[in-house]
């Protein structure tokens, strides 16, 4: 299977690397099962990060007829207004980079993945955020950012307060360091327990929490 990563203007890093390394030691763990790569809306090209000079290449555009999966990382930058992403001076801000990326061809590619059978589209952070302004997961339960919930909120879907969630052919991460977990998840469900445990061991980190699915009962009194 294929995951491509989108790169755009004012990513997460750390929400890039995080998921990019655990994948990418899956694939190693399973040869042949699982290739990752950095791509963008617009093809191969340097990526400039949202802190400081860090940038990153895309080695491909995303292309969602080749992906199998497609991860979509936040902004970093200043919280601003969630209200008002083009307030003046406010344009270094997570929604201002957000609303930045959803005036490229990136929401019509999200869409395309969205849509595409057997495709599942995974995000960290805000990249739930941005999948909710571009009016793409209405009605869907997501998670994000605990400070970024309001745009979940305004996007239509129905925010979790867990740190992984599990929608189906969508599958989000809390905030910024749950791009491990997030990884690790994913390749428990699409390579198996004992490749997702060897690379647990690697990095030496034990995923947090249950993974949030809309199954079993209902808790009474919660």
């Amino acid at each position: 299977m294929l995951c491509q990563i989108v790169l755009f203007d004012g990513f997460d890093p750390l929400d890039v690397i995080a998921p990019y390394e655990v994948l990418f030691a899956g694939g190693m763990a399973a040869p042949g099962a699982l290739a990752v790569e950095l791509v963008s809306a617009e093809g191969t090209r340097e990526v400039p990060s949202g802190t400081g000079p860090l940038s990153l290449r895309a080695v491909a555009a995303l292309d969602p007829r080749r992906a199998d999966l497609v991860l979509v990382p936040g902004a970093a930058g200043r919280l601003g207004a969630l209200s008002d992403p083009g307030a003046p001076g406010d344009e270094d801000s997570i929604p201002a980079r957000l609303g930045r990326a959803l005036r490229t061809g990136l929401p019509a590619l999200l869409k395309e993945a969205l849509d595409r059978e057997g495709l599942t589209v995974a995000t960290v952070c805000g990249g739930s955020g941005l999948l909710a302004m571009a009016g793409l997961i209405a009605g869907r339960h997501a998670t994000t950012h605990h400070m970024s919930v309001g745009l979940l909120d305004t996007g239509g879907a129905v925010a979790i307060d867990a740190r992984v969630v599990d929608d189906g052919d969508l599958v989000t991460g809390a905030g910024v360091t749950s791009g491990l977990d997030l990884g690790l998840y994913l390749l428990e469900r699409e390579l198996g327990p004992r490749v997702a445990h060897a690379v647990e061991k690697l990095f030496a980190h034990e995923r947090r929490g249950t993974v949030w699915r809309a199954t079993g009962p209902v808790p009474a009194g919660f």
